[in-house]
């Protein structure tokens, strides 16, 4: 284990807290804009452009930047912008039906389905379930990040830094849901940005500057052909894996929904997919100087971590206050996301709950609790199984892919009925199943969003089209 002097550790503790503190202060003052359930489920159409873009990047910045794309950098060199890229590739396909996304005013990624095919509970369930995986998965994974990365550097039990990171996500969530993680994230992401081009800037002067590298690492990695690196097999599944990923994604969705003007959504969305590239400098610049420095390394997710044993006390007390601010800005975020579907769309749409202002935020304060110790239970007694959480991408997006995209093409040319959304989102499922037990060698996701597309199709080309009058009044909608 990497555990760091005393100094080191108290310092990293004591700032830590401060950030943690400063956050929570941050939190309950912009929570105070937070005045109704609507605030506190979408934020109100509240957010300025500038903070959509931040808020954006400190939510997909996690602990995957952290550690997994560091040993992108150290084992592919420059490949590490094509899995960047892949996101930001997605940003750029969401800009095509941001605006509309933004005017239909919606909450969650079940909003988006009633709307195009129509009321149904059992479209909006699954729906639900699809969309609120993926950021119960990101929240699981990010406390257990939270614990390794801090048990190398503290000697601290993970149990321990489990309960404290599952705090800390209350306490920056509870007072004002997305408005308050949102102006939160958007602080914590300036000090992410800068943080995360400092670090890389040092790594490489630890590694004896840019020139040191070149002759120590093969050009193959800090090269134009850096980025195939990882070969091309291995850039395809990437695209094939992230980008559905991204598309589906309802963390992303809801900064759109949450924008101050329409004209910000698709600006947001673009500039947003650009500040991903910096997560691949911060990852390429240290994985390429680790390598320079350490070669031999195993596994290359060591990288990160071996990297912290050779910096200066006074850096990596900062570092800590980094790795505490970008995992808790994706923990935040995930745990909203999480709450909106379960407040909006099972207990006000499926059980056909309603209830005053008052209560739908003091309801959505009592499940943001109950998921949190749910999230932590699961990171402090399964924190290796956790890693079949990331299979939640590839059934999210084979479930959702092809009814919002496919909906959204043809919502104003066919006439699109709960059928079609429900036998969608099932073939998606089942099809990624049936793809994932057979273990194919093209990623069970892309078998998942095919049979979702071709079953959308089939449904919505076999009902009947819609009366002359009833699309008339579609296209004017």
């Amino acid at each position: 284990m990497l555990t760091g002097s005393t100094g080191q550790i108290a310092g990293i503790i004591i700032a830590s807290l401060l950030v943690i503190g400063f956050g929570i202060g941050m939190s309950v003052y912009f929570g105070r804009k937070a005045k109704n359930s609507e605030d506190w489920l979408s934020a109100g159409e509240s957010l300025p452009l500038i903070v959509v873009i931040v808020t954006q990047f400190a939510t997909a910045t996690g602990g995957g930047v952290l550690i997994a794309h560091v040993g992108i950098g150290y084992r592919s060199g420059w490949s590490v912008f094509l899995y960047e890229g892949s996101v930001l590739v997605g940003f750029l396909i969401l800009m095509w039906i941001a605006k509309w996304l933004r005017e239909q005013r919606f909450t969650t990624v079940p909003d988006i389905i009633t709307k195009l095919f129509g009321r149904n509970r059992l479209a909006i369930a699954i729906a639900a379930l699809a969309a609120l995986v993926v950021p119960f998965g990101w929240l699981a994974t990010q406390f257990v990040a939270f614990a390794q990365l801090f048990g190398q550097l503290t000697g601290v039990s993970p149990t321990a830094l489990i309960l404290v990171i599952m705090v800390a996500s209350l306490l920056f969530v509870l007072p004002g849901g997305l408005t308050s993680v949102a102006w939160t994230d958007f602080v914590f992401g300036l000090f992410m940005i800068a943080m995360s081009l400092g670090v890389a800037a040092y790594a490489v002067h630890l590694a004896g500057g840019w020139g040191h590298i070149t002759t120590t690492v093969p050009q193959r990695l800090w090269g134009w052909e850096g980025l195939t690196a990882a070969g091309w097999d291995q850039i395809w599944l990437w695209v094939a894996a992230i980008l559905p990923g991204t598309l589906t994604n309802q963390l992303y969705y809801q900064r759109v929904f949450a924008t101050k003007k329409v004209s910000d959504a698709r600006r947001g969305l673009g500039l947003s997919g650009l500040t991903m590239l910096i997560g691949g400098i911060y990852a390429g610049c240290i994985g390429l100087a680790v390598h320079s420095m350490n070669p031999g390394l195993v596994n290359e997710e060591d990288a990160a971590g071996w990297l912290l044993t050779q910096l200066p006390t006074w850096l990596v007390i900062v570092f800590g206050a980094f790795l505490v601010s970008t995992i808790i800005s994706t923990t935040g975020a995930a745990l909203q996301s999480v709450v909106a579907n379960l407040t909006r769309d099972v207990y006000q749409n499926i059980a056909g709950k309603q209830a005053g202002e008052r209560q739908t935020v003091t309801l959505s304060r009592m499940i943001t609790v109950g998921v949190s110790v749910l999230a932590a239970v699961l990171a402090i007694l399964f924190p290796k199984a956790l890693t079949w959480l990331v299979a939640t991408y590839a059934y999210s997006a084979a479930a959702l892919a092809a009814p919002i995209f496919l909906g959204y093409l043809l919502h104003r040319r066919r006439r699109l009925t709960p059928a079609a959304a429900i036998t969608g989102m099932v073939a998606g499922i089942a099809g990624c199943a049936i793809a994932q037990l057979v273990d194919t060698t093209v990623p069970y996701a892309v078998y998942g969003i095919a049979v979702s597309a071709a079953a959308v199709l089939v449904t919505a080309f076999v009902t009947p089209a819609r009366p002359a009058v009833e699309a008339e009044m579609a296209v004017e909608a």
